[in-house]
């Protein structure tokens, strides 16, 4: 019995290389292995198209601002729907609308009564609380064409926003007090050189002004 165990050892020893001794040679339970089959990835999803045109803004209809508190105008705007809303001084010298409650609206850029779409711009033309609307609204001055506007009159702060940010001014008191020129949209101009209609061409700029309510000597 010992003899056939181990002829049947050395047997199993020079045919391993070549096929297994025992039954669950490859797998624990002889069966023969099975391959999964691929799986299959889902279909992509298709995004919504998207709409690329513009949503029609809404229409409402522009009221009379003229004669009203500039700050009262602009809420009665924003209530409507309009909220891309400007101002401008009506008397053109430049001045900013710092507190809206202390200038009145003289004019406005869209006709009362007409339906606009609500992002129109609405512009107002503005004076202070105790100064009069003029009957035609003064243009601030403008270096058409390179030429030198005429200031006279003008205020000095509109002078200069007509320049290019790199004309050199100079700015005296008429009165030949020796005054500062320092808010510049309170003072109007007497003199001016070069003269208007010249060639602006990078000239520095000298101008006599005195405070507006004031007479040029």
């Amino acid at each position: 019995m010992r003899a056939h165990v181990i002829t049947a050892a050395l047997l199993c020893a020079a045919l391993g290389a070549v096929t297994a001794c025992g039954p669950d040679a490859g797998t624990s339970s002889g069966a023969t292995p099975t391959t999964a089959p691929p799986t299959t990835a889902a279909p992509a999803t298709s995004e919504p198209v998207k709409d690329d045109k513009p949503t029609p803004a809404e229409k409402a209809t522009v009221p009379d601002f003229v004669g009203m508190g500039l700050q009262s105008a602009q809420d009665k705007a924003q209530e409507l729907g309009f909220f891309g809303l400007g101002s401008h001084d009506a008397l053109g010298r430049d001045r900013m609308q710092a507190f809206d409650r202390n200038w009145k609206v003289c004019n406005q850029n869209v006709k009362a009564g007409t339906s606009a779409a609500t992002d129109t711009r609405l512009d107002f033309g503005a004076v202070k609380l105790d100064e009069t609307c003029p009957a035609k609204e003064e243009k601030a001055p403008s270096a058409a064409e390179g030429k030198m506007p005429d200031f006279r009159g003008k205020s000095v702060k509109a002078a200069r926003s007509a320049l290019d940010s790199g004309t050199s001014i100079t700015v005296d008191d008429a009165s030949g007090d020796g005054r500062w020129v320092l808010v510049e949209s309170n003072w109007q101009v007497c003199t001016q050189s070069p003269r208007a209609g010249t060639a602006v061409e990078g000239r520095p700029v000298t101008l006599t002004a005195v405070k507006f309510g004031e007479s040029c000597p």
